[in-house]
This record gives structure tokens, sequence and C-alpha cells, in this order.
């Protein structure tokens, strides 16, 4: 809860999905998709299923099929409301569209980011603990903070390494 993962929005996906399949309701995955926009942008990816780019209000989708790596994802103990930061004044606008070879190619940035290490300065000294391993970044709207192995033995080192302080896991992507 309020670490950037989509936990509510992938719960709403996954019951929709469960209840179209419980009540052989037959609905498509662009109608369960359409339904599940309603309660909240992040649920039609996880009906969708599959690795994509989000574009809209994420109910446009473009398949992606980025490199399979490892995660170690952190979490410090603060939790960040995602409408706070999606309301918050100073979040940047106007970042402008790039196409997916372009986002696939560059480094990934999050206008969130700032926001969120400025107002919760848990987050911050978490991305600062996890740049000393690797390229580190804010999940969505945060609070989770994480990085990018190659291999799960690397992710796994620096899971052994972390303070007390944060709660983590290794995912393979």
């Amino acid at each position: 809860m309020g670490g950037g993962l989509g936990g509510g929005s992938s719960d709403a996906a996954t019951t929709l999905v469960a209840l179209n399949h419980l009540w052989q309701t037959q609905l498509s995955q662009t109608t369960l998709a359409t339904l599940g926009l309603s309660l909240g942008a992040d649920v039609p990816i996880f009906i969708h299923g599959h690795a994509a780019l989000a574009e809209g209000v994420g109910e446009k989708f473009t398949a992606v099929s980025p490199d399979e790596k490892y995660y170690l994802v952190v979490k410090p103990d603060v939790s960040i409301s995602t409408a706070a930061i999606f309301t918050h004044p100073d979040l940047q606008r106007s970042t402008p569209k790039r196409t997916v070879n372009e986002l696939m190619a560059q480094n990934y940035e999050n206008d969130c980011e700032k926001i969120a290490r400025k107002q919760f300065p848990e987050v911050d000294k978490a991305v600062s603990w996890l740049l000393e391993y690797a390229p580190s970044r804010m999940t969505g709207t945060g609070a989770c903070v994480f990085a990018e192995f190659d291999t799960a033995q690397d992710a796994q080192n620096t899971l052994d390494t972390m303070p007390n302080w944060l709660t983590g896991f290794v995912a393979r992507g």
C-alpha cells in the first residue's frame, strides 16, 4: 500500500478477470479494460497482462519486449498517496512524448520522483542507498525504489546488504 507498485490496481484487474471467468460473461479483454479504467488508470495494464507502453490515461497499449532482468525492490517505511503526487503544483506536466524505441533506448526518467524525494526524505534516502549498488529509480508515484541487475545473484547480494530501515525483495522482470 502506497508503494507505487499497483497493488490495488492489480487486485481490481484480477477480480474483473476472475469474475468474467466464473460468471462466464465472455467479455473481451478490451471490454474488461474499459471497465477497469473506470476503477483506476493502472487497472487496464494488469488486465492486458503483458509488457506494454501505456498511453492516454492507461488505456492505449503498445507491446514491448524488454530484456528480462532481475530487480531489487526496496520500500522505506512510508506510504505515498498517488493523488498527492499527481495534484502537486510542482509536478512537471510538459514532458515531451517519445516513441517506444526512444523510451526503450534512453535512460528512464520519472517526473514524480523529484516531488516524492522532496516531500518524503525516506524515499530520498532509499534512492541514495541503492544508487551505491546500481542505477536506481522510484516506482510510479513511490514509495518503492528499484534497481536493475543482470543476474539474480547480483540482486540478492545487494539485498543482503540492505539496511534494517528498508524492506525488500528480488523479482525477475
